[in-house]
């Protein structure tokens, strides 16, 4: 088994990151597995160095421990883009210069009946873009824009879905929001009804968080990926993307979220919960276990 703990350095590990690390460390030990760290810092505008200094800090006082040098997603521009280049290649991409702001107004006008509609992956993209864009495999990959993946070609694209079935699949041995464990089958009409085109690369990333992550659980060889159930959705977009990309598709292990007393989810902004501040008021890495119920 080899897990791993994937943080951004965006702001102080709280409560609920030292339960996700912890549990997938312990969850690889116990299978006489490997357990590796890997800095997610893709989004250079709100990335620090001292706040993945704090990680590693953070991390190293928490009693876990992991082989270096860390893969950091900063260095890997030029993999992502060749992937994106892959794709692009077999007209599953198109740009898309939408805004925010155009998608919100596009899927909120009238004749769409108000009615927003939300994905893994933010809003529902109404295919503003797509239905303009013009391809020529000869053009190169563009750049200084963002790129969607043209999902109901990439899904249609399988030989099983066009036979019969159209059902993607992965295995759950943790638990969704929903209770869902097991083998999770969703169908490619699920994917086009309640995802739609997912951005793979954001103008100012030359990539995105769905793509980046595939990626780099293949090169790391993850076979347990263990995080919180708020990404349980998202592992629809992540089975796709592996498909896609001939690579394969991890065991998950989606796990509870740790929540303050009015039952919200921790955020980074929660700095009262922040690791740093449990450590500096005194308390030791079992207490930590112990709050979070390890």
């Amino acid at each position: 088994m080899i897990t791993r703990f994937a943080p951004s350095p965006t702001g102080p590990l709280h409560l609920g990151h030292a339960y996700s690390a912890m549990l997938a460390q312990d969850m690889a030990l116990e299978n006489g597995g490997d357990f590796f760290l890997r800095i997610e810092d893709i989004d250079q505008t709100r990335s620090r160095p001292n706040w993945e200094t704090q990680i590693y800090d953070d991390l190293k006082w928490l009693g876990i421990w992991w082989p270096t040098p860390v893969m950091r997603q900063s260095e890997r521009t030029d993999i992502y883009y060749k992937s994106l280049l892959s794709m692009w290649k077999r007209n599953y991409i198109f740009a898309c210069s939408c805004t925010r702001r155009d998608v919100l107004s596009a899927v909120a006008a009238p004749q769409e009946g108000g009615l927003i509609l939300t994905s893994p992956d933010g809003l529902i993209y109404p295919g503003t873009c797509r239905a303009c864009s013009a391809y020529d495999e000869t053009d190169p990959l563009p750049t200084n824009t963002a790129l969607r993946l043209y999902m109901e070609r990439a899904v249609e694209d399988f030989a099983e879905y066009r036979t019969g079935g159209g059902v993607f699949s992965f295995q759950e041995t943790g638990k969704g929001p929903n209770g869902e464990t097991g083998l999770i089958e969703f169908s490619s009409a699920d994917v086009l009804k309640n995802i739609g085109d997912i951005v793979l690369s954001r103008r100012d990333m030359g990539t995105s968080y769905h793509l980046s992550v595939v990626i780099d659980d293949a090169a790391q060889n993850i076979t347990h990926v263990v995080r919180g159930q708020d990404l349980f959705e998202a592992t629809k977009i992540h089975v796709i993307l592996q498909r896609l990309l001939g690579l394969p598709t991890p065991t998950y292990y989606h796990h509870k979220l740790i929540r303050d007393e009015n039952g919200k989810r921790l955020a980074k902004r929660d700095d009262a919960r922040a690791i740093s501040k449990y450590r500096a008021d005194g308390c030791s890495p079992d207490d930590i276990r112990k709050m979070v119920g390890l």
